[in-house]
């Protein structure tokens, strides 16, 4: 009878077992965001836009390293970029516009060493554009409008010869237009209008074929490149 009733308690503690979950497979290191679990190994892609997101981005987010595509885009999320979204090492497509992040890009940015597509746009952004962004040699679409960064564009902006599209419209950037633009060969649409631009418009600026190119409200002085039919309205008042 006692055999009886421990066989009885055996079967009855591993049914509970396998009803707890715990003989479920294991799917590896978890994350959680925004009250759901993410699995590291079986997490490509994050697509949450439009979602109603509110708060910072949390940190853990830089857990998911096997993301290629993380979209966070038209949101309400606030704060800081965290610097641990540059541990995304296989990142290609990285959706942040449409939310309110603010302070300055974190230079840990540069460690997106696979991005194609950077979108941080229509934001609270400010401070200069880092240095590390500049060595992105893989991005083919920057995206930076609509921000308040200020500083210069760098002239190692000539690291970004894939880049197809660069908006850096809408901010209070200032100094030149770097000659080294000559570099990005590939260029398609260049938006660098209302800023705080200034100088002369380099003449390699022509040397590409342009879908777009949008210049208007700076400070750029004449005379203007012959490719240019329109420079839109310039406050020249400083130019010599």
């Amino acid at each position: 009878m006692r055999r009886y009733i421990t066989l009885l308690l055996f079967i009855g503690l591993a049914f509970f077992s396998c009803e707890d979950g715990k003989d479920y497979p294991d799917y590896g290191e978890s994350v959680t965001l925004w009250n759901k679990t993410y699995y590291v190994d079986y997490t490509f892609e994050l697509n949450l836009s439009d979602s109603g997101l509110t708060g910072e981005i949390p940190i853990a987010i830089g857990e998911l390293i096997n993301l290629s595509t993380l979209d966070l885009s038209l949101n309400d999320l606030s704060g800081s970029i965290p610097k641990e979204i540059g541990n995304l090492k296989k990142l290609t497509h990285l959706y942040l516009q449409g939310n309110s992040l603010s302070d300055s890009i974190p230079p840990e940015i540069g460690g997106l060493e696979s991005v194609q597509v950077l979108g941080l746009s229509e934001n609270q952004l400010s401070g200069g554009i880092p240095d590390e962004l500049w060595s992105l040699s893989t991005l083919t679409s920057l995206h930076l409008e609509n921000n308040d960064l200020t500083d210069s564009i760098s002239s190692s902006i000539m690291n970004l010869s894939y880049l197809a599209h660069l908006y850096l419209d809408n901010n209070m950037i200032n100094g030149a237009i770097p000659p080294e633009i000559e570099n990005l060969t590939n260029l398609e649409s260049l938006d660098l209008s209302n800023n705080e631009l200034t100088g002369i418009i380099p003449d390699e600026i022509c040397n590409q074929k342009y879908n777009l190119l949008s210049l208007g409200n700076n400070r750029l002085c004449p005379p203007y490149p012959s490719c240019i039919e329109d420079v839109g309205e310039q406050d020249t008042s400083d130019c010599p």
